[in-house]
């Protein structure tokens, strides 16, 4: 996101703009280093504008982590009506659900390392009873999805497409690799829909070629 013109302080600015400003802050300096400021610097508006929609820091990463974790949901309900759609058998399902999802890791990579980065703050974070709160039902969110992949899982091996595996080691290996995508990716200046498609693809093929019966 390109820093606006200080002219622009005086515009009111959306939550969804506070949200996509700080996903990039927190992606790029991590949340201890991410400042407030660093946010208003980006919009080029006062950080009463922040604090107008977030009462602190924690709140804002928390609402950057909602967002990120809708948009893999979201990616994933595609997924499930594209391979109804197709009839679509165990391991090809898994495979659409893979890219489903390594596409929405390279389409919102600065709220997807913030989602990443959910974990290590649930752990140590000092938090108020209500953030804890916020921060459950993220993780609640995080099991939810993760239960969805070893759902993919179970239907693979019981159609005999995949190979027996122990599917929960097996859902967080492979979440763990297309997460991994937080460090070593960023997109390219003119970076095209179709170029990310095919990066997908070729993450995900290891991968699901390793589970094919």
């Amino acid at each position: 996101m390109e820093e606006q013109n200080p002219s622009a302080t005086n515009r009111n600015w959306r939550k969804s703009e506070v949200i996509a400003a700080a996903a990039q802050c927190f992606m790029e300096r991590g949340y201890h280093a991410a400042k407030i400021d660093d946010v208003a610097a980006l919009l080029g508006c006062s950080k009463g504008r922040i604090y107008h929609h977030c009462a602190s820091k924690l709140d804002l990463f928390i609402e950057v982590h909602r967002e990120g974790m809708n948009r893999l949901f979201n990616a994933n309900d595609a997924a499930l009506k594209e391979a109804a759609h197709k009839g679509a058998n165990g391991i090809e399902a898994l495979e659409i659900f893979l890219l489903a999802h390594a596409r929405a890791m390279l389409e919102n990579i600065a709220y997807e390392t913030v989602v990443v980065q959910g974990v290590e703050l649930y752990r140590f974070a000092t938090t108020t009873a209500d953030q804890r709160a916020q921060l459950d039902e993220i993780m609640r969110q995080r099991s939810e999805f993760e239960r969805r992949l070893t759902d993919h899982l179970k239907a693979a091996i019981k159609d005999g497409t995949m190979r027996k595996h122990d599917v929960s080691i097996t859902a967080k290996v492979l979440l763990g690799g297309l997460q991994w995508t937080i460090i070593w990716y960023r997109p390219r200046e003119n970076e095209t829909k179709a170029a990310r498609n095919r990066l997908a693809a070729k993450m995900v093929a290891p991968l699901i070629d390793g589970l094919r019966a």
